[in-house]
């Protein structure tokens, strides 16, 4: 058996914790069996082992995404990132072909997709198992995971099972609420977003679109798949599904209101609070205080993308907002370390300046590179390291500063943890104005 944990999304309804590049599976607030707080990516594939399913996994993402999965989960599990973003379909699809033509996977290998975020309990795992092994025994090509409803959602597919049986009559995605109340009549179940199979029926749904004879193929042809979830592409069209059941715990911890609910603690991060607040949550990732005083029913949020002040019956609209505002994550976690955006100015005459603070933990390094559009100016601040600029090496330390201009072939590696301010200015500072090349410590 393999997994496939489906990565992808924005986040933008966590902001300002989440952004493009720290959708809301990689936020590390939940609370763990080692006391310590971890991401939902970290728990699930946690809980997958807990549940003795030590099947390779494989991540389906984005290409912002992948360098924060290994940072998070290790070496252990493989990514396969989209050349560019196209939804569920064509995803599952190119990360069944990697398996199928990179990793040499035979035809009648059992393939489980799921999401890789949601918050549940063992027996969602037991759920999963079982659906693995219908797969097996050919109970049908496509196996789906059905959640009891406990109401006539709009969010959801429906999966209609045939009377007395797990065969499955229909499915239906995302149905009006008339709809939806008529199919619960029916006693049709969620779909849970999990789906199981053999390889090779993905191969032979891929030969319909595509005849490519190599995986690289397939990924510079990606733009030719339809960008259309695979609820629409494949269940809805499959004549042969069945359906393992799940009646437990299972939340999606997509907005603040849900994942409220399941934090530990009301106050995370630097945080002053009276004793007299109610029902509030505040997470401030700033060096700088929050004082809350006697505040009821409100979520804070504070990190460099932003602030969020909202009355927890209102986070549902903070997407909204959140997609107006600045363009650019203001923070990020990287295979090398992290970084942070101080301060941007762009001046009356178009010039740009862009101030940060990155990390550089010890042994790790940020690749050999030049700029065409921006010139840098990096001042060390704590740690060791060692700097390279057009071919030469030098040590580098605190009380160091170093002058990059464009077109400067430069890396630096951290000896130990590495600190530093770096200020960029030119016409155009975007983290695409990037030209790499190769060199050997």
């Amino acid at each position: 058996m393999r997994i496939i944990l489906l990565s992808g999304g924005s986040g933008k309804r966590l902001w300002p914790l989440s952004n493009d590049t720290r959708s809301k599976q990689f936020l590390k607030l939940l609370p763990s069996p080692s006391g310590e707080a971890e991401s939902m990516v970290q728990r699930v594939t946690r809980q997958l082992r807990e549940a003795g399913i030590y099947a390779p996994v494989t991540f389906a993402t984005r290409a912002t995404q992948a360098e924060t999965i290994t940072l998070q989960i290790g070496g252990e599990v493989s990514v396969v990132a989209e050349p560019e973003r196209r939804k569920t379909f064509p995803a599952i699809l190119l990360t069944c072909a990697y398996m199928s033509m990179e990793q040499q996977l035979a035809d009648d290998e059992v393939v489980v997709v799921m999401p890789c975020d949601p918050y549940t309990e063992l027996g969602y795992f037991e759920a999963i198992k079982q659906m693995a092994e219908a797969v097996e025994n050919d109970v049908a090509d496509l196996i789906l995971l059905g959640v009891r409803p406990t109401y006539p959602s709009t969010k959801y597919g429906y999966i209609v099972p045939m009377d007395g049986g797990c065969k499955v009559k229909r499915f239906v995605e995302k149905p009006s609420v008339a709809t939806a109340r008529h199919l619960i009549s029916e006693h049709a179940y969620w779909n849970g977003g999990v789906f199981a199979f053999r390889l090779g029926y993905m191969k032979h749904i891929l030969q319909s679109y595509l005849t490519v004879d190599t995986y690289q193929e397939l990924r510079a042809r990606y733009a030719e798949l339809p960008a259309i979830s695979f609820d629409y592409e494949v269940a809805e069209k499959a004549t042969s599904m069945a359906m393992v059941t799940y009646d437990g715990e299972w939340k999606d911890l997509g907005t603040w209101l849900t994942l409220t609910d399941e934090l530990r603690h009301h106050k995370i991060g630097n945080v002053v609070t009276d004793g007299t607040e109610s029902n509030t949550h505040i997470i401030n990732e700033l060096d700088l205080p929050i004082v809350c005083l006697g505040t009821r029913n409100l979520v804070v949020a504070a990190s460099s993308d932003g602030i969020l002040v909202s009355e927890k019956n209102k986070t549902e609209a903070v997407k909204i907002y959140a997609d107006g505002l600045q363009l650019r994550p203001m923070y990020e976690e990287r295979r090398w370390g992290e970084y942070k955006v101080i301060n941007t100015t762009e001046y009356p005459d178009g010039f740009r300046s862009l101030t940060k603070h990155l990390t550089i933990r010890a042994g790790k390094s940020i690749s050999y590179q030049k700029h065409n559009h921006r010139d840098e100016v990096w001042t060390f601040v704590d740690g060791r390291g060692l700097l390279v600029l057009d071919g030469v090496v030098t040590e580098i330390g605190r009380g160091d500063t170093i002058v990059i201009k464009k077109g400067v072939r430069h890396a630096v590696r951290a000896v130990e943890d590495l600190s530093f301010i770096e200020v960029q200015t030119g016409d155009a500072l975007v983290e695409s104005d990037i030209e790499r090349f190769q060199w050997e410590w």
